[in-house]
């Protein structure tokens, strides 16, 4: 082989990958929320200014409604990489990052003000690197509001003795079952896809989540009764899958935070109007909003917190000297 053609065969692999773009992060995000949903769409807008910023290395696509599989399947897909990013429940989180669990218990925030106090300064970081640098295979990168959590049933219930025995759907996590049957109900475990054919088959009386998932999910078709606990106030961590942080380079995972940050600030806004907005459209439907004295209901949570909150004592006292 000749000098000219042995220069020629090494040079046309190097001229060939300077023609071709450097190969882009294709990021798969998923979400059980449907499209529109104040999540889904400060999640879509963070995926855009990921590709503007990064010139297109990272392309963003979302797969809202559950498609990709429940929040428990697609957080095993996320922790091999096989979705990138996806916002998830603390409850499923508690169970293998414990630390969370402090944010999971009934009535730790006075109100959704006070919440959100929290998760912008340093205790909400530190949650978020508690994920981070557990065994989840995760990175934290932010918080959504996933608002302030009441009971929605089938038959009304105007004070705590009205909720005893009933089937009451939660979060698959052992605390908001003990939560649930310390107010008296029965904690059933079950993924949120799974509530709108178990009201109508009477599998259960009632669930407990925010206006806007009970309009979105249709659940106000068999649960026409939405009492005013607010026993829970969950914000929602973003994740990314560590498997993809690790192919980001400082200045991506730089940018990637950034992002998700402003996507945190962006999503509360939205919050507040789609609650609003979902509140009279389920009063609309027929749905009778029943305000309660939330003290009994504090009252009988009282020993959930000492069982769950006994190693978060310190803690807890930092969140409630928030102001």
């Amino acid at each position: 082989m000749t000098f000219k053609r042995k220069l020629l065969l090494a040079v046309l692999p190097f001229a060939f990958s300077l023609s071709m773009p450097a190969s882009a992060l294709d990021i798969k995000f998923a979400e059980i929320h449907p499209a529109g949903y104040p999540t889904v769409v400060a999640e879509q807008n963070m995926g855009k200014k990921l590709e503007q910023a990064s010139n297109g290395q990272i392309t963003f696509k979302m797969f809202p409604g559950g498609v990709l599989g429940s929040e428990k399947e697609v957080i095993e897909q996320a922790q091999i990489g096989a979705v990138q990013m996806t916002r998830v429940s603390l409850g499923i989180v508690g169970p293998v990052v414990p630390d969370v669990n402090v944010f999971n218990m009934p009535f730790v925030f006075r109100d959704h003000a006070h919440m959100r106090k929290v998760i912008d300064g340093e205790i909400g970081q530190e949650i978020l690197d508690k994920i981070t640098n557990s065994e989840f295979n995760l990175v934290a990168l932010a918080w959504m509001d996933g608002g302030s959590r009441s009971l929605y049933t089938k038959k009304p219930v105007r004070k705590l003795e009205d909720l005893k025995g009933m089937k009451i759907r939660v979060q698959g996590n052992p605390l908001f079952i003990d939560m649930m049957n310390a107010m008296g109900g029965n904690g059933i475990a079950m993924d949120t896809g799974e509530i709108f054919s178990a009201l109508q088959t009477g599998v259960i009386d009632g669930a407990e989540n925010n206006p806007p998932t009970l309009l979105e999910h249709n659940h106000y078709q068999s649960a026409k009764y939405f009492t005013l606990t607010n026993h829970l106030i969950l914000p929602e961590p973003v994740v990314m899958s560590k498997t993809t942080w690790n192919k980001l380079s400082p200045e991506q995972q730089a940018l990637v935070q950034k992002v998700a940050r402003e996507a945190q600030m962006e999503e509360r806004a939205l919050w507040d109007a789609k609650s609003a907005a979902s509140e009279e459209k389920l009063k609309a439907a027929g749905v009778e909003f029943i305000a309660v004295d939330t003290k009994p209901f504090f009252d009988a949570t009282a020993p959930v917190r000492e069982k769950y909150g006994a190693q978060y004592a310190d803690l807890m006292k930092r969140i409630d000297a928030v102001q």
